[in-house]
């Protein structure tokens, strides 16, 4: 969509380049759909035509459920990489906000093997000891607007009242809300030290790899609001970058 066919009161972010400058892209009323499939109903259609499908999602205990769209067009594209369109399985789409409903429209991940919850242990080499520890950054609009921070899914339970903390395929150390991430893209080269400011227990149940420029070990190490992930260098219909992230 050009930016002229913008809605009136579309929220829009824009990514700038040349000392900000340059306007390089601009993204409007775009959403993140991550959660755990409750589950999934059709929608009727007049005249016959195909159904679009209503899915009910977990999002976690902090942000509570979702019920989104996904329209009949997009279902194809979706469940080529969301081959288990089932209760209790994973979800992770990007797609618009419209009227107040979410269309999800592509897959921002291929969606885990297993369930929703059935995360698998590290490998025994990731000892949580590493200075610099490498996986996958992606984006959540499940932060409040132009805030700058970060989720991070293994926080102290007592520290975050998260009780769903502490998941992970990959030997993070546990930290305590408040603390500062040096967060890495190595795809872009830019680095910022982000505070950690939720937990990040869903996103640690995705234990996927970024392809962006390399194939990122597996794990989603940091979860960045959207005004946090643009300014890293990040495109949030790709969804992730491959990240390095120590302690800021």
């Amino acid at each position: 969509m050009e930016p002229t066919n913008l809605p009136l009161g579309s929220k829009v972010i824009i990514q700038a380049v040349r000392g900000a400058s340059v306007v390089e892209k601009i993204w409007g009323d775009v959403t993140r759909i991550t959660g755990r499939i409750l589950s999934i109903t059709s929608e009727g259609s007049p005249g016959g035509r195909p159904k679009d499908q209503i899915v009910e999602l977990d999002c976690g205990p902090h942000r509570g459920r979702r019920t989104i769209v996904v329209p009949y067009r997009a279902s194809g594209r979706l469940r080529v990489r969301h081959p288990q369109f089932e209760q209790g399985y994973l979800f992770d789409a990007i797609g618009v906000r419209e009227g107040g409903v979410s269309y999800a429209y592509l897959p921002a991940t291929s969606q885990p093997a297993y369930r929703g919850g059935a995360v698998p242990d590290p490998p025994p080499a990731y000892g949580g000891t590493q200075s610099r520890i490498s996986g996958t950054a992606v984006w959540s609009d499940g932060f409040d607007d132009d805030e700058r921070g970060a989720a991070y899914p293994m926080l102290e339970p007592l520290d975050s009242g998260c009780e769903e903390s502490g998941k992970s395929c990959v030997g993070l150390p546990y930290l305590a809300l408040g603390s500062m991430l040096n967060v890495h893209n190595v795809c872009t080269g830019r680095a910022a030290n982000v505070q950690i400011v939720a937990c990040g227990c869903v996103s640690g149940g995705f234990c996927d790899r970024c392809v962006e420029c390399g194939t990122s070990p597996r794990g989603r190490i940091v979860e960045l609001s959207p005004a946090s992930f643009v300014e890293l260098g990040g495109d949030l219909i790709k969804g992730c970058f491959n990240v390095r992230i120590g302690l800021g």
